[in-house]
């Protein structure tokens, strides 16, 4: 951090922030904070979806003017380029962070852009990031440096002379090159014309550290051959950036040990989530661990009750001592009941004495979230059969009130209800909100549906099995279809569906583990018998296996 850097907002103040090479995790905390800061956002286009996640959600984020060829021509001059945006937002006073693809001094022409402030007396720090040049080999299993140690060089191709390629042609050093798909070839045969041997192991890596990562290893003298076999070149998209890693760390048998990124069991799919928003959530997160890509389709939305008064009158009974319990059966109801709560200007606090059960782990987050801590979650299964497991029965010795409130949905099924009647409670048992199916997803997302473009879809219940197939239409049959029980399963082969993953547990996370279970084997399968590793998407009719861009 620049230690001149004013804390008045009013002098102004830019901050030069390293975005990484795309791989949202690989921000720094200085960068979310800086971010979480910012008056105004001017990012890389490459990174902005990577940063903007983290800025306020009314950050000024101006537009850079790309010079055309017709501005050239009549010598126009542009006068909102990246450099003046900085300046002229920091001069009014704004905290500014520009935002760049890598690493701030060693990516891109920040450099430029921080004389040009110093030149200006615009006072600025730099955020490292992780530079494009050293993450991307790193997510392609191609360690720079062992404990043997060894030069590294950093080539740029597009602005290497001739001396450069001399240099690093005529020396055993590890040459980390940036380029593109189509000049690749060009660059090794740079390096083979300067003295290097053909037989130089080399790795190419396109869209590095994303899920659209792909790797191929070659040698200097058959780069060439391998991207023309492999269909990448020629391509429409040959001026996409490449790392290319030279040497002897890029050599196949010990890339293929090393590749963790791209071996992971959902690596580059394409997974469908049909639920609510909210609680797609974690879920989603744990398969971007996997290495898949969700995309969030809510099949359900949720609305009020139709008459409030029910619900009104059980949160006035919860505040006056009517209940011994309340009892959570998903997080829409805790959003419910904290909604009605804050109508009435009450807080956490008004659970006081009253006992909190929830029926597993992601709707006992909401509850803390909200301040509560509950008193009861299922030591098993997490449902309300393991609720049910777990639940006192009713004492009329140590429980001096014998009521249950139940805050839930419209179509609830009688489970719960029945089983705290059988063992003693009295249960008022409130419709807080209402389900119905939600509005249709935009036609590309139908159409990956019935085309095939997904390669797995998540059904966590019944409903979204009817609510996906009536809004969306039927999944196509090469995508792999995951059902968190039988019930839900059954529902999907009612459906025309063919079920290949059943979840061990009735928990999503137990059903996305099973479906990295089976991306696993899969991909195993594939390797033991020779043949390329591909998504499901990637074997429906007339699918062409190219390189994700």
């Amino acid at each position: 951090m620049n230690p001149t850097a004013p804390n008045h907002p009013t002098h102004g103040h830019v901050t030069f922030l390293g975005a990484g090479p795309g791989d949202p995790g690989l921000l720094t905390l200085r960068a979310v904070e800086a971010l979480a800061a910012a008056d105004v956002l001017i990012a890389d286009p490459q990174v902005l979806d990577v940063v903007r996640t983290h800025a306020r959600a009314h950050v000024d984020m101006p537009a850079q003017t790309v010079t055309d060829e017709a501005s050239k021509t009549a010598d126009i001059p542009v006068l909102r380029d990246t450099a003046n945006l900085v300046m002229t937002a920091a001069r009014s006073g704004k905290r500014v962070v520009r935002a760049v693809l890598g690493d701030p001094g060693l990516d891109g022409n920040a450099a430029d852009e921080m004389l040009a402030c110093a030149d200006n007396g615009i006072t600025f720090e730099v955020v490292p990031g992780v530079a494009t040049a050293v993450g991307v080999p790193a997510y392609a299993g191609v360690p720079l440096r062992d404990g043997q140690g060894g030069d590294v060089r950093f080539v740029d191709a597009r602005t290497a002379t001739a001396t450069c390629w001399s240099e690093v042609g005529a020396s055993e050093t590890t040459a980390v090159v940036s380029t593109t798909l189509d000049a690749v070839v060009a660059a090794a045969g740079e390096l083979v014309s300067a003295g290097r041997k053909p037989d130089t192991p080399l790795s190419v890596t396109v869209a590095g550290t994303t899920t659209r990562q792909r790797t191929w290893t070659a040698t200097l003298g058959t780069v060439a051959q391998v991207l023309k076999a492999a269909k990448v070149l020629p391509s429409p998209d040959g001026g996409q950036p490449v790392i290319a890693v030279v040497g002897e760390r890029s050599a196949a048998e010990q890339r293929d040990r090393l590749s963790w990124f791209e071996s992971k069991p959902l690596f580059g799919w394409n997974v469908l989530v049909p639920r609510t928003k909210e609680q797609a959530a974690s879920l989603s997160d744990q398969l971007r661990s996997y290495g898949a890509v969700p995309q969030e389709v809510p099949t359900i939305a949720v609305e009020p009750p139709r008459t409030p008064q029910q619900m009104e009158r059980a949160v006035k009974g919860l505040v006056t001592g009517r209940y011994e319990w309340i009892a959570f059966t998903s997080v829409n109801a805790v959003k419910a009941v904290r909604e009605k709560f804050e109508e009435y200007g009450l807080d956490a606090r008004a659970f006081a004495g009253i006992k909190v059960a929830a029926v597993g782990e992601q709707t006992a987050r909401s509850l803390i979230e909200f301040g509560v801590k509950p008193d009861l979650v299922p030591s098993g299964e997490q449902s309300a059969a393991g609720l049910l497991e777990d639940w006192p029965p009713y004492d009329p010795v140590f429980d001096p009130i014998d009521r249950v409130f139940l805050p839930r949905a419209d179509i609830a099924t009688e489970t719960l209800v029945a089983g705290l009647i059988e063992l003693g409670w009295e249960v008022d048992d409130v419709t807080a909100y209402r389900t119905v199916r939600a509005s249709p997803p935009p036609a590309e997302t139908r159409e990956a549906i019935k085309g095939g473009g997904f390669d797995a879809v998540l059904f966590t219940s019944s409903s979204t099995v009817r609510n996906l197939v009536g809004i969306a239409g039927k999944p196509h049959n090469v995508t792999v279809i995951a059902c968190i029980g039988p019930a839900t399963a059954k529902t999907a082969e009612e459906h025309g569906l063919r079920v290949d993953v059943l979840s061990p547990e009735p928990s999503v996370h137990k059903l996305a583990e099973a479906l990295a279970e089976f991306g696993a084997a899969r991909r195993d399968a594939a390797l033991e018998a020779g043949d390329p590793v591909t998504r499901p998407s990637e074997r429906r009719p007339g699918s062409r296996r190219r390189a994700r861009s």
